[in-house]
């Protein structure tokens, strides 16, 4: 039977950021990878309710996009307030991940790192850290963190646990389908030298890589693994 994975992530984009190198190879590998999406991504943004639902339109359609180009099984979309997670009561946003899970039955789930400075990808991590508590005939058996540029390492020392990733996943062979996802999401991009630029995301793969000996390399920190 294959593998059934599951990417639980804020916002559209950080899919590919954090873990799309990991993504493509999982599905090349015979994996079924579902993502789901639990912030809107779009509504904290100025404009007028119009101009931000066809914003919202065009992120969702351009993540459709991304998650084939990786080969993603299926893609689902929450509607918690964009950058306002923190405002939603932490059992709500478990409750949201919990049918995920129960739907998908994931051996393996990635998502945010409890430190980032986005308050939504901290909130994401502690809905699916209570989600996928250890319980008997619970389906998760590896929990991974994924790392975000321009959240990730933008917290500053002792406010955040920091990232030290400890698992490294290779990603020379499929680097570019990554690079391609991520130019799905062109309207998020931002000139180099921005970490969340298509050079800085290509350097730090390159530099993760460098760290373990490879060409290109993902890294994350590991939660929890039951062999």
């Amino acid at each position: 039977m294959a593998h059934s994975i599951l990417i639980l992530a804020a916002h559209p984009d950080d899919e590919v950021l954090g873990c799309g190198g990991t993504i493509a190879k999982l599905a090349d590998q015979g994996a079924i990878v579902h993502v789901a999406f639990l912030a809107d991504g779009v509504f904290s943004r100025a404009g007028d309710t119009a101009a931000q639902q066809e914003e919202l339109n065009v992120r969702r359609a351009a993540a459709r996009k991304a998650c084939a180009i990786l080969g993603v099984k299926s893609v689902s979309f929450g509607d918690f307030p964009d950058n306002r997670m923190d405002t939603v009561a932490l059992l709500d946003i478990t409750k949201a991940v919990e049918p995920l899970i129960a739907e998908h039955q994931p051996e393996m789930v990635f998502t945010h790192h409890a430190g980032d400075v986005n308050i939504d990808h901290r909130r994401m991590h502690e809905a699916v850290v209570t989600a996928c508590r250890p319980q008997l005939g619970h389906p998760v058996k590896t929990l991974l963190s994924f790392e975000v540029p321009s959240s990730t390492e933008w917290q500053l020392p002792g406010s955040a646990p920091a990232f030290a990733p400890n698992w490294f996943v290779d990603v020379s062979d499929t680097l570019n389908r990554k690079l391609a996802a991520l130019d799905a999401y062109a309207a998020e991009l931002r000139a180099w030298p921005h970490p969340r630029s298509r050079q800085g995301v290509e350097y730090l793969a390159r530099w993760r890589g460098a760290t373990v000996g490879v060409d290109a390399a993902e890294a994350f920190m590991l939660g929890r693994q039951l062999a």
